[in-house]
């Protein structure tokens, strides 16, 4: 009776609460609302059962999904996008910051894998693969001769870490196939792409994008530089179109002092969030300089509003972007997932600089053609900003939301009016399928150049550039070559990037830059 007495209570309690969940469960599906959400997933799943089992023609309903699926997305914002189930590998090993595999860099040529040059340090370095390579075969794997998707290709040559690949190779330059056995090893996608610098006292640091890797390798940049003595800090964000908020907090902690605001984020419930700096800083006291166009976005921008806000360096560039909406990546259960927009965020002085979206299409993501026409990209008097969207920075500088970053100092694009697609040709990998060309045929010669020999045969000389005329004629790309002296250093760059190493690249680029020279003259005007 004594155990009866003890354990009643306790029944009774239990039946309470399932009393308590039973009702609340009973009084939603008597809810209005959750009925008809219900009937909906509901008619949704009907119709896909429909199709799959009475309709005349055999029809993958799994693309229909995806269809369904990316049409009720389009509905919402242009930033929520669905990713495949095919597409979520590559996205998550881009955003991770490695992958295992053989470690080159190459080009589908000619319907042939063809090594640009292997990853230094990396697997097929150390096995003996060089520049110029075509890989035939990857084990038994046919890899030339063939019209190969790049899903399929990497897939041949990545595998798991230790594990060994036989990889078949025609070397042009001794006119001998090889076979060669490479151990695939972790190969990191670099986010930070240089960090040199640009004078005795100014770094430099070129970010891509925000990953997860990308805090770790701006900081080890960082403490580089200050090892080398430098008191300013040049911060690239110039087509870095954004990542993980937190990379962009974290290298913002590095140089904003302790308690200062970073972002903050305001979810659909109004919940407001916000992160501040933290007292440990490792460059909180030297001059920063952020570098935006109109491609840097999202955690671009929060990192440039976050230092224009609290006064702490200087924005340069032209207008970024626009993005002030917060993702976050949810998986469909099926390797698939979601990346859905969950909040907007703000800049320390309150700004949203997320733009306006009616229209969601190709017009909302690239709006180069539109800056470009409106002259926006060649005078800051152009940019239209709206006096009701006025914010102050933390000394009281006035700042405008409602539609990118605006720079503190403008600088127009490079190019004069008629010339941009001499530029952005000098820029892509026209340049640097040329330049392949021309060290394929004369491999043996290359090899033997240092800087100063190049120099000579590519700068002093005209060869190269009356070769690449031809190239972009046979191309069928008109092209402007009133500038000779620009192209040729361009080409030089791209030589010495295939021949020597990304670090040299960068200084004769670096050095032709109109944001560059704007620093290095503002740090002058300041002794």
């Amino acid at each position: 009776m004594k155990m009866n007495k003890i354990y009643f209570p306790i029944i009774i309690a239990i039946a309470i609460a399932i009393g308590l969940l039973l009702g609340s469960k009973l009084n939603s599906f008597n809810n209005p609302d959750f009925l008809s959400k219900n009937l909906k997933r509901n008619k949704l799943n009907k119709l896909i059962d429909f199709i799959d089992r009475e309709y005349v023609d055999d029809i993958n309903t799994d693309s229909i999904v995806d269809l369904t699926v990316n049409g009720i997305l389009e509905n919402l914002d242009p930033h929520s996008v669905y990713i495949s189930k095919r597409d979520l590998k590559s996205v998550t090993e881009n955003m991770k910051g490695d992958f295992v595999g053989i470690g080159v860099n190459f080009y589908v040529y000619n319907d042939t894998v063809a090594v640009i040059k292997p990853i230094k340090n990396g697997p097929s370095e150390r096995a003996g693969i060089r520049p110029g390579d075509r890989i035939l075969f990857a084990d038994n794997y046919q890899l030339y001769n063939k019209k190969i998707q790049n899903d399929s290709l990497f897939s041949k040559l990545k595998g798991e870490k230790g594990s060994t690949v036989l990889i078949t190779v025609f070397r042009k330059a001794t006119n001998e196939k090889l076979k060669i056995k490479v151990k695939r090893d972790i190969i990191p996608i670099k986010s930070v792409d240089i960090a040199l610098k640009v004078s005795d006292e100014v770094g430099y640091i070129k970010i891509n994008r925000f990953a997860e890797t990308t805090y770790d390798e701006f900081y080890k940049a960082l403490l580089s530089l200050k090892r080398q003595g430098i008191k300013e800090l040049v911060i690239d964000l110039r087509d870095n179109g954004g990542g993980y908020l937190e990379m962009a907090v974290a290298i913002a902690d590095e140089i904003l002092k302790d308690k200062e605001l970073v972002v903050k984020t305001k979810n659909k419930k109004g919940t407001e969030d916000k992160t501040y700096a933290t007292s440990k800083g490792d460059f909180e006291n030297g001059k920063v300089y952020i570098l935006i166009n109109e491609n840097s976005a999202s955690a671009s921008e929060i990192l440039a509003g976050a230092v224009q806000d609290n006064d702490r360096g200087v924005v340069l560039g032209r207008r970024s972007f626009g993005k002030g909406l917060v993702q976050r990546e949810m998986p469909l259960g099926d390797g698939s997932a979601v990346r859905l927009t969950i909040a907007r965020y703000f800049t320390p002085s309150g700004r949203s600089i997320q733009k306006a979206y009616e229209d969601k299409g190709d017009a909302y993501f690239n709006e180069f053609e539109k800056r470009f026409q409106s002259g926006e990209l060649y005078e800051a008097d152009s940019i239209k900003v709206a006096d009701s969207l006025k914010f102050r920075t933390k000394k009281g500088r006035v700042v405008y939301g409602g539609g990118g970053i605006t720079p503190d100092v403008f600088v127009p694009f490079e190019a004069k009016h008629g010339e941009e697609a001499t530029l952005m040709i000098m820029q892509s990998g026209v340049v640097s399928y040329f330049v392949f060309e021309q060290l394929d045929k004369k491999r043996a010669f290359f090899n033997e150049l240092n800087f100063k020999t190049l120099k000579s045969e590519v700068l002093e000389k005209d060869n190269y550039l009356d070769a690449f005329k031809q190239y972009i004629s046979e191309s069928g790309i008109l092209l402007n070559f009133s500038d000779k002296e620009k192209i040729k250093k361009y080409l030089y760059a791209e030589f010495v990037k295939q021949l020597f190493d990304d670090n040299s690249y960068y200084e004769i680029i670096l050095s032709e830059d109109a944001m560059i020279k704007k620093v290095l003259e503002m740090n002058a005007n300041d002794k």
